[in-house]
């Protein structure tokens, strides 16, 4: 079992930042990818970004890239979303989820990820 909680989320103007950060207690947190999802109101959860276990790979979606930044701090049990440049269609619901397949692969799809948190509010405002 894998417990998330997702904080730092708020309001924010657009050309803001925001650091999101995500608590995990349960299994050794090392072990595992992380991942980063949004879901804005009428439209469905998309990937965010993505970060391996040991910190050395991380993966975007091309919404992300060059404005977010995912980072872990394993020795903290933490994952953190670095988000830079806020957008107006960047408000959404932002959740923090778990992989615990292990693997090398950082995967985008929700389905893969069998942990979730309960979500933090991130609302741009143009």
């Amino acid at each position: 079992q894998v417990q998330l909680v997702e904080s730092g989320g708020g309001l924010v103007q657009a050309g803001g930042s925001l650091r999101l950060s995500c608590a995990a207690s349960g299994r050794t947190f090392s072990s595992y990818n992380m991942g980063w999802f949004r879901q804005a109101p009428g439209k469905e959860r998309e990937f965010v970004a993505a970060i391996r276990w040991s910190g050395g790979a991380t993966y975007y979606a091309d919404s992300a890239k060059g404005r977010f930044t995912i980072s872990r701090d394993n020795a903290k049990n933490t994952v953190y979303l670095q988000m830079n440049s806020l957008k107006a269609e960047d408000t959404a619901v932002y959740y923090c989820a778990a992989d615990l397949s292990g693997g090398l692969v950082l995967r985008s799809i929700g389905r893969a990820y069998g942990y979730w948190g309960q979500g933090t509010q991130v609302t741009v405002s143009s």
